[in-house]
C-alpha cells in the first residue's frame, strides 16, 4: 500500500472551506434525542452526523446501544436535515445492516482495530464498497497495527479510507482519558500524507473542558477534521456523559478555532523560521551527545554491578531520580507527564546497556 493523492479524493469532493466536522451523540438513545440533536446541528459547520448504534463497552452491564432500530433514526436524520450519517461497525453483521440502511460513512473502533481477525472479517464484508471507511487507532500505541488494519481494507478494494486519532490507553497518571501521543499520529502522516486524518478530542479528553484545546492542537498539526461527541443534554447522556458538549458549545468551538496556513512564501517568515530551525538542530545534536554520555556512564555502572554481583534495577534510586526530575522539569516549564515519559525511556535504555555489560 503506497500513498497516493487519490486517497483524499473523497474528502476533497466535499468541497469544504473548513476542516471536516463529524458530530453527534456518543450513543443513539431515542428517536427524539437523535433527531433533536441533528436539527440543532444542520445549519452549522457539521457535515456528518455520528451516533453509536452498537457500543462495545469495557465491562458487561453497561449500555451497549439500541441496536439496528437506531439505523432507522439515522435514515430520518438524512431525510430531514441533509446531513451525511456515520456509525461504528464491529463485525460483518453490523456492516451488512449499515449498508442496507445506506449509512454514508462507517467507522471501525479502537477495540476492533486491535484484532486483525475482526478487521479482516469487516474488510471481506465491505469488499469493493464505495462507502467511506474510517479506522480509529488501536487502544494501545501500535502504529504498525493501525496501518495494518488500513492495509487489510485497502487490499479488499476499499479505496475511500481515512483514519481517526482518538488517543491511547495508559496506566500512567494523566489528565486525559486517553493520552494523545501526537507523535504517533504525526508518524502516520509521514507514511500516508494523503489519507485524511481526523481527531476525536472527545475520547482523548474524557472531559468536555479539554476539547477546545485538543481540537486546536489537532488543527495546528494539520489534521483534516474533527469528530466531537455532541448531546443536547450531556450530563444525562446514557454513555460518556462527561466528554460530550451541547450543540451550542460545539458551534462556539468551531467559531473560535484558528485554521492556520501550512506554510507561507513570505520572505521574512522563512528567514526567521530557518534561524530557529537551525537552533533546534544544534540543540537536538546536543541532546543526542548528552544521552550518549549518559549511556556510557550507565555501562560503567553495569560493570561495577557485575563485579559486585548486584542487581541491575535499583528501585529506590530510580524513584528518587524520577521525582527529582519531575520537580526540575516543572521549574523549566515541562509537564510532569512529559518528564515521566522521557525519563522512563531513558531509564529503560540505561537498563539495556547495563544488562549488555552484565550478560556480555
Amino acid at each position: 500500500m503506497e500513498n497516493s493523492k487519490k486517497m483524499r479524493t473523497w474528502l476533497d469532493d466535499f468541497g469544504l472551506d473548513h476542516p471536516l466536522v463529524i458530530a453527534g451523540p456518543c450513543s443513539a438513545e431515542t428517536e427524539e434525542q437523535v433527531l433533536k440533536i441533528a436539527h440543532e446541528l444542520k445549519d452549522t459547520d457539521v457535515t456528518v452526523y455520528r451516533a453509536g448504534i452498537w457500543k462495545p463497552r469495557t465491562r458487561p452491564g453497561m449500555f451497549e446501544g439500541v441496536g439496528a432500530i437506531g439505523l432507522d433514526w439515522l435514515k430520518k436524520v438524512k431525510e430531514e436535515t441533509g446531513l451525511m450519517t456515520t456509525t461504528e461497525v464491529a463485525n460483518k453483521d453490523h456492516v451488512k445492516l449499515a449498508l442496507e440502511a445506506d449509512i454514508d460513512i462507517l467507522w471501525i473502533g479502537a477495540r476492533t482495530t486491535v484484532s486483525p481477525f475482526i478487521i479482516q472479517e469487516i474488510a471481506d464484508a465491505l469488499c469493493g464498497t464505495d462507502k467511506i471507511v474510517l479506522v480509529k487507532n488501536p487502544v494501545n500505541p501500535d502504529l504498525a497495527l493501525w496501518m495494518g488494519g488500513l492495509e487489510r481494507l485497502y487490499t479488499a478494494d476499499i479505496k475511500n479510507l481515512g483514519v481517526i486519532h482518538r488517543g491511547f490507553s495508559t496506566y500512567d497518571k494523566s489528565k486525559y482519558r486517553n493520552t494523545p501521543e501526537w507523535q504517533i499520529a504525526v508518524e502516520f502522516q509521514n507514511n500516508f500524507p494523503d489519507i485524511p486524518l481526523i481527531c476525536d478530542p472527545s475520547h482523548i479528553a474524557g472531559r468536555r473542558d479539554l476539547i477546545f484545546d485538543l481540537s486546536q492542537r489537532a488543527l495546528d498539526l494539520n489534521f483534516d477534521g474533527l469528530m466531537i461527541e455532541t448531546h443536547w443534554d450531556p450530563d444525562n447522556a446514557w454513555s460518556d456523559a462527561k466528554q460530550q458538549v451541547t450543540p451550542k458549545r460545539l458551534t462556539e468551538i468551531m467559531k473560535d478555532l484558528k485554521i492556520r496556513q501550512k506554510t507561507t512564501d513570505e520572505e521574512g517568515y522563512q528567514a526567521e523560521l530557518e534561524t530557529y530551525r537551525e537552533k533546534i538542530d544544534v540543540t537536538d545534536q546536543a541532546l543526542l551527545d548528552a544521552l550518549g554520555k549518559r549511556m556510557k556512564i550507565a555501562a560503567s555502572i553495569g560493570k561495577i554491578k557485575k563485579e559486585n554481583n548486584v542487581a541491575v534495577l535499583q528501585n529506590k534510586r530510580w524513584s528518587e531520580i524520577l521525582e527529582t526530575m519531575k520537580i526540575e522539569g516543572e521549574q523549566r516549564g515541562l509537564s510532569e507527564e512529559f518528564i515521566s515519559r522521557i525519563f522512563k525511556s531513558i531509564h529503560q535504555e540505561s537498563i539495556n546497556h547495563q544488562e549488555k555489560v552484565i550478560n556480555g
